[in-house]
């Protein structure tokens, strides 16, 4: 997905905007958002930037991770919930990522390219072990709306 411990120039996250990023800076904190999908950043006592949080869709403000469960793709909040993922989100977040890695100048490989790569990936199906209740595997609390 991406190489959380690389570090960028100070100049490389000051480009952002000029590519059409909305950068929010606070605290040596940086929120990286576009298309509906956002990243962090944080500063380093060097003064590189490293990501803190890798790419994501953003519900409501905040990173919700994207999980393969084997069937379908879901995003998870942090309070717990999960919603399907739509192809507009993972068309959107593919992009954010795309335009994102160019801008900052990192790589993208084979396997990377050729479709969307999950943070959560828990799908076991055999019963009793780890994964054969996929919402108990990455937290998911039950909901009563169904």
């Amino acid at each position: 997905m991406w190489y959380v411990d690389a570090l960028f120039k100070a100049s490389q996250v000051e480009a952002l905007p000029a590519s059409g990023f909305t950068v929010r800076s606070s605290g040596g904190v940086v929120r990286i958002e576009k298309y509906g999908s956002g990243a962090e950043l944080r500063k380093t006592p060097d003064g590189h930037y490293q990501m803190t949080e890798l790419p994501a869709v953003m519900m409501q403000g905040l990173f919700a991770r994207l999980w393969d469960a084997g069937y379908q793709k879901f995003l998870l909040t942090s309070d717990g919930r999960k919603f399907p993922a739509t192809f507009e989100q993972l068309s959107n977040l593919r992009r954010f990522n795309e335009e994102l890695r160019a801008t900052l100048g990192v790589p993208t490989y084979y396997n990377e390219a050729l479709g969307s790569t999950s943070h959560v990936s828990v799908y076991d199906r055999v019963k009793g072990r780890s994964g054969d209740v996929p919402d108990e595997s990455v937290g998911v609390k039950p909901t009563h709306e169904h």
